[in-house]
């Protein structure tokens, strides 16, 4: 699998997600935004990873 958004633009997606309100389980995430999800365990190792990454930009 490659990764087809840099590490800056799942991040910054993340936190948009985040700010408009959304739920972030990877569930949900899984369904109504597959592409960031396949991006985000591309470059962390876990979907809770990315998330606290994006807490501490």
């Amino acid at each position: 699998m490659e990764a087809n958004m840099s590490v800056v633009d799942v991040v910054s997606q993340i936190q948009q997600l985040k700010q408009s309100g959304e739920t972030m389980s990877k569930k949900k995430i899984k369904h109504s935004h597959p592409d960031l999800l396949q991006n985000a365990l591309y470059y962390f190792p876990s979907w809770e990873h990315a998330i606290q990454n994006s807490e501490s930009v």
